[in-house]
């Protein structure tokens, strides 16, 4: 497996932390990542129902098999087990086992491991989200793939099996919604009608980059808003969508302005919105969102990574004019466009010089530093004193945002 930008991070946690809980999208690496970074400690995975009925029936027992601690995968499947690990760890600080002793839970769903956490675990866990591969991952590694054309790159995907075992995206990304949608939406939730939810499913993605109007899905969907809201809290939960809230002068806005709705991955997107080629997603309308997605996920996937929180929202004004991401950098916002186009339009720079003009009327106001355009090309420019960059330099950039920022708690 090609390194992780995220295997220090989850090293430094191990010396500060008893439990280190690692959670993402299923098939995102964490399993791999854990047993790299730990390759001493034993590895149990509550997937195997003999492991989890011992886990699930006898706790005690489950936990006194391992002195110096465990990898435990897909801990979420036994939630009762996190009491009993409390206890162990306690025990074990307060009698003063090695302090290198230490527990590795990974798991797919966030609520289902998060929330044991929360309950049993609080101040004792280090809690790291490992999303699929970055470009800036696959550029350290020299992969072959951040060598292709940016069409290739966003139908592709950067799931670590499309990247790293080589499976054909069509034929992974089917597998895939198959096994998530048996699997992981029978366990979050009773689903009656799966049709139904496939479909949802589908009409989020070909809405990627779009502000999230739930009626409206809901009536494309024919289900009631309300079950669309639920279907959508399920979709963040299992690490498939996120929203990025829009970003306000008064913070307090941001809580009842529509977010726009993102895919993890531009090439799952791709996917479900039914472009079978990176040709015809070169021809699709949909180029330019799933730029966006990919472009976006990136600055997540690197912050996320180096455990800051994403702090990521976009910029709309009254006249409809917006900024596609507003970075909130500590001391500073950087405001960013992405443009899938290959030749540099004059106008590119038009929303990103009124967006500076505003904030600068505004006292006091955080300082607005870096507006740059993140578009399909190479070759970088300056238009209007405004930075224009190519996609294949963002994972340096986002890297140069991190810059001074402490890690998230």
């Amino acid at each position: 497996m090609l390194p992780r930008h995220a295997e220090r991070q989850l090293e430094d946690l191990a010396q500060w932390y008893p439990v280190v809980a690692i959670t993402g999208p299923r098939q995102s690496g964490k399993t791999t990542l854990a047993r790299r970074a730990f390759p001493a400690q034993p590895y149990v995975s509550l997937e195997d129902p003999d492991t989890r009925e011992t886990a699930l029936a006898d706790p005690r027992r489950f936990l006194a098999q391992f002195a110096a601690g465990a990898v435990i995968d897909e801990a979420q499947r036994a939630p009762a087990l996190f009491s009993y690990l409390q206890t162990r760890v306690d025990q074990d600080r307060h009698e003063g086992k090695p302090a290198r002793s230490v527990w590795v839970l990974t798991g797919s769903q966030h609520f289902g491991l998060i929330a044991p956490i929360t309950q049993s675990l609080a101040g004792r866990v280090g809690l790291l989200h490992l999303l699929p591969f970055s470009l800036g991952e696959l550029q350290q590694a020299g992969h072959a793939l951040a060598r292709a054309p940016l069409e290739q790159l966003l139908w592709h995907g950067l799931y670590p099996p499309v990247v790293d075992r080589g499976v054909p995206p069509d034929a992974w990304y089917a597998d895939y919604f198959a096994t998530y949608v048996e699997r992981d939406v029978r366990q979050l939730v009773n689903v009656r009608d799966l049709a139904a939810f496939r479909t949802f499913v589908r009409m989020c993605a070909a809405r990627s980059a779009q502000p999230v109007h739930l009626s409206a899905l809901a009536a494309d969907c024919g289900v009631s808003a309300n079950t669309a809201k639920g279907w959508l809290s399920i979709l963040e939960a299992s690490y498939i969508v996120y929203t990025l809230p829009q970003h306000h002068a008064n913070y307090g806005k941001r809580l009842v302005k529509a977010p726009k709705l993102y895919f993890y991955d531009s090439g799952l997107a791709a996917w479900l919105a039914g472009l079978r080629s990176a040709q015809e997603l070169a021809l699709s309308s949909l180029r330019g969102p799933l730029f966006e997605t990919w472009a976006i996920g990136e600055v997540l996937k690197t912050r996320s990574h180096h455990r800051l929180a994403p702090t990521l929202h976009y910029w709309r004004d009254k006249l409809g004019v917006e900024i596609d991401l507003v970075v909130d950098a500590g001391t500073r916002l950087v405001p960013m466009e992405f443009k899938a186009g290959q030749t540099v339009a004059g106008d590119w720079v038009h929303n990103l010089r009124r967006y500076l003009a505003l904030a600068a009327s505004r006292a006091p106001a955080m300082p607005v530093v870096e507006p740059v355009v993140i578009y399909g090309g190479d070759a970088p420019q300056i238009r209007d004193g405004i930075e224009i960059n190519g996609w294949r330099g963002l994972p340096e950039l986002a890297l140069r945002l991190l810059g001074g920022q402490s890690a998230a708690g």
